[in-house]
């Protein structure tokens, strides 16, 4: 038999073989892999500022420390409850898509290989250089509705800008013209044009009026006022109610008592009511509307309108579904439930 003699090596791969040997040793020994490190990074020093304009700012930090090494910084600029996420292998970085006068909070931590992630530094809340002087226009000119007793809803057209819209103030004008600020309508998201005012006063006589502020602080003028009278106090009611029903809808006949002792002059009558049902008919009442989906309100015809202390009005309703007529309003007052 012949003996084994080993595979024959060339001269140049023994070179290579003996250059990993040594590069290997100069390294040191191998980092901790990601399951064996656990331990997170201490928190970054300050923020500071080292440049800033009205669209960007340069940040630094003072290094974290960790017992493998720190190889990323997790960076976050936060307006409202929207903000950006940035990184940076560095202590130093430089953001360039903010807004001007919008006041962010801004945020770093520090991350190891092995994915684990420190504390945030002390926040540093910022608030941008103004680069805007333009101010919005005037909001459109107020529109006053579902005016109850002590509450009513506004709803008006929107300002524009050359920026960006921040919020609507409402105001009540008072005797003399002093304005009373009674409702903030934000623009994070932005769209909403409406607002409900409320703690007034029973058949009172109101002005309110709109302007808008811009995220650099410009207000716009105000828009032309609106006068709005909120209804007598809600009546005193009873409600008797006579239904036929089936499987899938039913006809009710609702005879509602004036039990005040002041007449009602034109009424609202509200009671739940499903998005899911459907009017088929209706006598003694016009539908208004169906808000929120969860109630229908009528309101009264040319030759019902008046409901004397002690007297009645009747309508009925043939409808889908199997939610009968409950929780009645007249004009706001809720009406109990009168014996048959």
């Amino acid at each position: 038999m012949h003996p084994i003699r080993p595979w024959p090596r060339s001269r140049a791969a023994t070179v290579a073989v003996a250059a990993l040997v040594a590069a290997a040793a100069m390294l040191g020994p191998s980092p901790a892999y990601a399951a064996d490190d656990t331990e997170r990074p201490t928190a970054p020093g300050p923020i500071t500022v080292t440049a800033i304009d009205t669209t960007w700012v340069e940040l630094t930090w003072t290094a974290s420390t960790d017992n493998v090494g720190v190889v990323d910084y997790a960076v976050s600029a936060l307006f409202e409850d929207t903000g950006r996420a940035y990184s940076t292998d560095t202590t130093t970085i430089r953001i360039t898509d903010l807004l001007p006068s919008r006041t962010y909070t801004l945020s770093v931590a520090g991350l190891d290989a092995a994915g684990n992630r420190s504390v945030s530094n002390p926040t540093l809340r910022l608030t941008m250089p103004p680069g805007d002087t333009q101010p919005p226009s005037a909001p459109g000119q107020p529109v006053a509705y579902d005016v109850a007793a002590t509450l009513l809803w506004l709803r008006w057209t929107p300002s524009t800008d050359n920026v960006v819209l921040d919020r609507y103030e409402v105001y009540r004008v008072d005797a003399g013209g002093q304005l009373t600020r009674v409702s903030e309508v934000y623009q994070h998201p932005p769209g909403r044009t409406s607002t409900q005012v409320s703690g007034l006063t029973p058949n009172t006589t109101y002005t309110f009026v709109v302007r808008a502020r811009d995220e650099a602080g410009n207000w716009s003028a105000l828009s032309p006022p609106v006068t709005v009278t909120t209804l007598p106090p809600p009546p005193s009611c009873a409600v008797r109610t006579v239904v036929r029903q089936w499987p899938d809808g039913f006809v009710a006949y609702l005879a509602v008592e004036n039990t005040g002792t002041t007449a009602v002059n034109g009424w609202t009558m509200t009671w739940r009511f499903w998005a899911s049902q459907e009017v088929r008919a209706l006598w003694g009442a016009q539908v208004v509307d169906r808000p929120n989906n969860s109630y229908l309100r009528v309101r009264n015809t040319s030759h019902n309108a008046v409901i004397r202390p002690g007297g009645t009005v009747s309508l009925g309703i043939v409808a889908t579904g199997t939610q009968l007529p409950e929780e009645v309003t007249l004009n706001g007052g809720v009406c109990v439930a009168a014996d048959e």
